[in-house]
């Protein structure tokens, strides 16, 4: 633990770099903790805090940028591998698409405060054709912010976090033990959170074989697209109906409640539309059921699309 301290001070410029450029990749190893300490260590003049917030923004604008042209050169694609892969519940393709209807380049201002926004807010705005200048100005302004803040609490509670790591360094190997518990415990409770949420959308699915061979015979069941209206635009499924607003956790529907229902979108696990039809279900519905790949899976199906 010792050794560790001695390697923030003399290294915390570059453990900071390294970090949050870490994080803004996607890895769930937080940079807030370093930028705290760092911010600690310049407010007793170790470091020069205009250098340590220089390198932070850097960092996160080299992982953000290349979500970016990840974004442009992909499109949607990069988004959904981004939440696959993402401790995050599957639902962040919509979340992040109705933010950035709403705010467009200015929600980067806010998005790293937002957990998991940030690197899919910068795959969005590669994939929506943002502007490289606005996104690398709102980006850059958005950096700042947040690691602003961080290295503004160091700084502010500088006397506490000496203290603690004060205490960290005499505890030596146990020190290092309560961090790198505390880093496992964070990891375990993001995926804890990720388990949670799928669990509770387990249900029966439909195939897009299934549901195109009920459209052929003319079992038409109502078809519910619960993607964001940007998603909208590329097409849906013939026949399909979409939610009264973009909250789907306030959607009005009043279809014939003995009929059966299909809901589909474009987002990891069917996330989404297993949350709708599970809303369904409370509400009285009995044959509801997402649709296996979502919009995604019908397309490579070379099934027919409304545009």
């Amino acid at each position: 633990m010792e050794t560790l301290y001695h390697l923030i001070e003399q290294y915390g410029l570059l453990i900071v770099f390294f970090n949050v450029l870490v994080e803004q990749l996607g890895a769930p190893v937080p940079a807030y903790p370093t930028l705290i300490i760092t911010g600690a260590l310049a407010q007793n003049g170790q470091y020069s805090a205009a250098l340590l917030l220089v390198l932070a923004v850097v960092a996160a604008l080299i992982a953000d940028y290349f979500w970016y042209l990840a974004g442009r050169r992909y499109g949607r694609q990069i988004m959904s591998r981004l939440c696959r892969i993402s401790l995050s519940p599957d639902s962040c393709v919509r979340q992040t698409e109705s933010i950035y209807l709403r705010w467009g380049a200015r929600s980067l201002l806010v998005a790293k405060f937002i957990p998991g926004f940030a690197s899919i807010a910068s795959a969005l705005s590669g994939t929506m054709g943002t502007r490289r200048s606005s996104f690398l100005l709102y980006d850059a302004i958005g950096s700042a912010l947040w690691a602003g803040l961080g290295i503004f609490l160091g700084s502010l509670f500088s006397s506490a976090v000496d203290d603690l790591l004060s205490v960290l360094a005499q505890l030596g190997h146990y020190g290092m033990l309560l961090i790198g518990i505390a880093l496992a415990a964070f990891i375990a409770n993001k995926w804890w959170q990720r388990r949670r949420f799928r669990k509770s959308l387990e249900m029966a699915r439909i195939s897009v074989q299934e549901l195109n061979n009920m459209l052929e015979e003319g079992i038409a069941p109502t078809i519910i697209d619960v993607r964001s209206p940007l998603s909208q635009q590329d097409g849906k499924i013939p026949g399909a109906v979409t939610i009264s607003n973009q909250e789907i956790q306030t959607f009005i529907f009043d279809g014939p409640i003995e009929e059966e229902v299909v809901v589909y979108c474009a987002c990891p696990n069917e996330a989404s539309a297993a949350m709708v039809a599970r809303q369904l279900m409370q509400r009285g519905y009995k044959k509801v059921r997402p649709l296996t790949g979502g919009i995604d899976a019908w397309r490579a199906a070379g099934y027919a699309i409304d545009v």
